[in-house]
């Protein structure tokens, strides 16, 4: 059975997810699929054995529209919840996807990597979100990450510093030193905006009236 129907298409997109996670992309009644394609203007056809085909249609905005809705497809299919796989609509928002097996030679092996990213109780994969940012998914064989851009990287980083076998010491220090790199870089794009609207308004008296006036 196919859920969803075909529109007029722009680009096509196919992935398969795991079968159990289809009813969560589906949603209650339909909510997380109607979602996706409200957000972006695409169509979405489900199968129940994990197909999902992307459609682009004319009401999509975004020229990424498509590929956006894969990767949020992509990140539901990796154990995210459909909040956190939404914020991928934004252009703020990134993926990424590790394949445990890459660094494992046999199960036993990615059973015992899948452990060190966890940590005893879910410590270790909180503590990297806690330090990035970012969002953290150990599913299957693969860590899926969602955040922005710079933690998604700092985070990705420090999953396969432990899956080349770092030890968490290590890997915990180098995530605290990125944080205050990430901390000191947004402080000086927020100082240099500053300085920039600064300069604005002594060169425009009436800039804050015409700001009020845009506002309203």
């Amino acid at each position: 059975m196919v859920f969803g129907n075909v529109g007029q298409d722009k680009s096509i997109e196919i992935l398969k997810i795991p079968r159990e996670r289809v009813g969560v992309l589906i949603g209650k009644k339909g909510s997380v699929k109607k979602a996706i394609e409200k957000e972006l203007g695409v169509k979405l056809e489900i199968d129940e054995d994990g197909t999902v085909t992307i459609y682009g249609t004319e009401k999509q905005k975004d020229p990424l529209a498509v590929w956006k809705a894969k990767d949020i497809v992509r990140a539901i299919g990796r154990g995210f919840n459909p909040e956190i796989a939404l914020r991928l609509v934004s252009d703020e928002y990134v993926l990424e996807v590790i394949d445990i097996e890459d660094y494992a030679n046999s199960e036993n092996a990615v059973k015992r990597l899948k452990g060190r990213v966890i940590g005893k109780e879910g410590k270790s994969r909180r503590y990297i979100e806690e330090l990035t940012g970012a969002n953290v998914s150990v599913y299957g064989n693969t860590v899926a990450i969602v955040g922005e851009h710079e933690p998604v990287q700092v985070a990705k980083e420090a999953v396969e510093m432990l899956l080349r076998g770092a030890s968490h010491a290590r890997t915990f220090k180098f995530l605290e030193r990125e944080r205050q790199k990430i901390k000191r870089s947004r402080f000086e794009l927020w100082k240099k905006k500053s300085d920039v609207d600064e300069l604005y308004e002594k060169m425009n008296p009436n800039y804050e009236e015409l700001e009020n006036n845009e506002e309203e």
